[in-house]
């Protein structure tokens, strides 16, 4: 079969979208292609399509054993002929899926990259006929992303043992750095390069200030996403336990992810968050790799990402449907303290720690910024856009004002407490002498004796946290030692002595101006208030089919395609061939079942 016709028949799509048909073509033909694509733009369909069409089995190398049954189950729901060889499996299930492997009888072949050094797997490959080679998350190359992963240095080796078979390499998140890297170590620097934007218009991005962080995010979910399935990402494992457990107390399900859970745990929750509608999971970064599930409706940070790559990689989870999805980041003081902290005290050489503080550096500029936070993010990859119209920045937009000498106030108490009494303090009791408190630790220490006692009451401690946050961020300010102590730099000395202008952020009064993502953007197919119940009628169809099987339910259908049913009520299978996402096996499969779900 030619591509064109693949795409409609087994995927059910009429058309390709943006380079998919170039790449696919390219593929087909021999040639190797390194390809950044967003998620949710169809990466998958790039390898999976010149697998059916070249001769031989497609070798997907990705790099979770944990979701291959899933990418498998999705297939073979397809009428694709897949399988997968990992640790998880017998010796008898390994020994079927080599034996059809050999027999020709497989169209893709997914492996994890650690299996691929064995020889007993090169000997495998080198007895069948390999259609093409896909590595899947090509970023985990990059010895500077953060998901590096060593396995994937010996991918490069493959070019070298198969000559003859073409190559794709892909990534959802790679700056022109992480690019030229990834071509580097996989050999990959004659090959075809495609760079598609890495604009997720579906997704709106927000960046609230931190104030009670669990409360702030149950509002988000009780009146914006109530019943939806999203992601909260925690940065330790006893903040995913306490959010896991202060959502479900509060009537949000939710489950816990991180690697201090043993793996039975870990695989069951994750099971069902794949499996069930309008599960929460709270995790650590340990979570989210190649979840291929379609309608997560939000991704929430409650604590500040190490670098705009992460950010990027783990919002992109939300929407892979294209339906309205929201990022929400809720950012303090403490978070920019803590992370700072963290590099100074991580392991390696100055280069090292000087890398990981730039990352730090772009995702405090991105939170930050009084600019449309997409245009932002996307020049940080290398892209350049205009004002999206969806971000808060956008839809509220925060003013800037003249912080210079509020930023004086702060360093001169810093020094004086440095040069008069020959100590360093952490914000808290630095903002407690600007606002002139009498604490029992002001006192103490005869900090009311200071010139600088009380000279701040023109902001209040949350404003004064602000202006603390935002010198940390700007580089005006440091941190020292285990406890977080301020102390001033070169950079301070610039404000305090050489008339160095300091501009701020202020905050909108409030982020509830901004409008909820599913206000934001239509969706692909806007449902009309009557297909409502047609739509849940269907999704209760989905969840029935979906656990008679054993698998997700959007590998039934996903949210996309029974919206568009639902909005067009199809009365013959015809009709319902024409939706997209409808190809022939899934007609044959489920065509009347719909069609009696629709007119029950």
């Amino acid at each position: 079969m030619a591509s064109q016709e693949v795409l409609r028949r087994i995927f059910g799509y009429e058309s390709f979208r943006g380079d998919q048909q170039e790449i696919v073509d390219h593929v087909v033909s021999g040639g190797d292609a390194l390809v950044l694509m967003p998620t949710g733009g169809g990466k998958s369909l790039c390898y999976q399509i010149p697998s059916l069409v070249r001769e031989g089995t497609g070798v997907v190398v990705s790099p979770l054993i944990a979701l291959m049954q899933d990418q498998v189950d999705a297939l073979r729901d397809l009428g694709v002929r897949a399988g997968f060889l990992n640790s998880t499996q017998f010796p008898d299930e390994r020994a079927l899926v080599e034996a059809e492997f050999l027999a020709g009888e497989l169209d893709l072949l997914y492996l994890a990259p650690e299996r691929l050094r064995t020889e007993q797997t090169t000997r495998l490959l080198e007895r069948g006929r390999i259609a093409l080679f896909a590595i899947d998350e090509a970023h985990c190359v990059s010895q500077w992303g953060h998901d590096f992963r060593p396995e994937y240095l010996a991918l490069s080796h493959l070019h070298e043992r198969w000559p003859q078979v073409p190559r794709i390499a892909l990534t959802a998140t790679a700056t022109p750095a992480t690019h030229a890297e990834i071509a580097e170590r996989l050999n990959l620097g004659d090959a075809k390069h495609f760079v598609s934007s890495f604009d997720r218009p579906n997704i709106q991005y927000r960046i609230v200030p931190k104030n009670e962080p669990k409360k702030q995010l149950l509002e988000l979910l009780r009146t914006e996403h109530a019943g939806d399935a999203g992601i909260v990402y925690c940065l330790s494992r006893n903040s995913v336990e306490k959010t896991a457990e202060f959502l479900t107390q509060n009537g949000i399900p939710a489950l816990p992810y991180h690697a201090g859970l043993d793996a039975g745990t870990r695989a069951r929750n994750q099971s069902r968050f794949l499996r069930e509608d309008g599960l929460v999971m709270v995790a650590t970064i340990a979570f989210g790799m190649g979840i291929d599930k379609p309608d997560v409706r939000f991704v929430a940070h409650l604590d500040l990402p190490k670098s705009v790559e992460g950010y990027y990689q783990e919002t992109g989870r939300a929407g892979r449907d294209g339906l309205p999805s929201t990022a929400w980041l809720a950012y303090g003081l403490q978070d920019v303290v803590q992370q700072r902290k963290m590099i100074d005290d991580s392991e390696g050489d100055q280069q090292h720690r000087r890398k990981l503080m730039a990352h730090l550096d772009a995702m405090l500029a991105l939170c930050e910024t009084v600019e449309c936070r997409r245009v932002r993010l996307l020049d940080y990859f290398g892209q350049s856009s205009t004002p999206c119209g969806n971000c808060d920045t956008c839809l509220a937009p925060p003013e800037t004002w003249d912080g210079t000498v509020p930023a004086q106030k702060v360093l001169s108490t810093i020094v004086r407490l440095r040069k008069e009494r020959g100590q360093k303090f952490g914000a808290g009791q630095t903002i407690d002498i600007l606002l002139g408190r009498k604490t029992a630790r002001v006192i103490q220490h005869d900090h009311d004796q200071l010139k600088v006692f009380g000279i701040g009451t023109e902001l209040n401690e949350s404003g004064w946290r602000g202006v603390v946050r935002q010198l940390l961020a700007q580089g005006l300010l440091s941190i020292e030692g285990e406890y977080s102590m301020l102390v001033t730099n070169p950079a301070s000395d610039e404000v305090l002595y050489q008339g160095r202008k300091v501009l701020m952020r202020r905050e909108p009064e409030r982020a509830a101006k901004v409008k909820t993502a599913k206000a934001a953007k239509s969706a692909p197919v806007d449902l009309p208030a009557e297909a409502a119940p047609v739509f849940e009628k269907l999704r209760t169809w989905r969840t029935a089919q979906a656990r008679e099987q054993g698998v997700p339910p959007y590998i039934i259908f996903n949210d996309a395609t029974l919206r568009q049913i639902a909005a067009t009520t199809p009365s013959t299978l015809d009709e319902l061939s024409a939706i997209s996402g409808v190809g022939e096996n899934k007609l044959a499969k489920y065509g009347q079942q719909i069609l009696d779900t629709l007119s029950a």
